[in-house]
């Protein structure tokens, strides 16, 4: 007789079968459960870039006001280098003529 008989080959493709089987099943069970912890990471991250998202633009927002600040600052202190500029100054603040000069004022209402 043959090493393979009929019997044999059947045993045989049921026990390939069933060895088939269960790495299938423990193929499936470690693709869920892969797919499950990369889909919660990736969850997890997305939340976490939106909230240091909105951190970012919250402090760009504020950077840009301090930036408006800043070169407002700078260009009253280049105006402090001109003399005409702290005359303009002297007289409005501290009513500061030159000598021949009249003030002439006028009335504002509502002050």
């Amino acid at each position: 007789m043959n090493r393979f008989t009929a019997e044999e080959k059947g045993t045989a493709s049921k026990a390939f079968a069933a060895g088939a089987k269960r790495r299938k099943f423990i193929w499936l069970a470690v693709m869920t459960v892969f797919f499950s912890w990369s889909g919660y990471i990736f969850f997890a991250q997305s939340a976490s870039i939106a909230d240091k998202s909105e951190v970012l633009a919250k402090k760009q927002a504020t950077n840009e006001s301090v930036t408006a600040s800043l070169n407002q600052l700078k260009y009253d202190v280049s105006r402090l280098n001109d003399d005409e500029y702290i005359g303009q100054l002297a007289r409005k603040w501290y009513n500061m003529y030159l000598p021949g000069e009249l003030p002439i004022r006028t009335e504002q209402s509502g002050e």
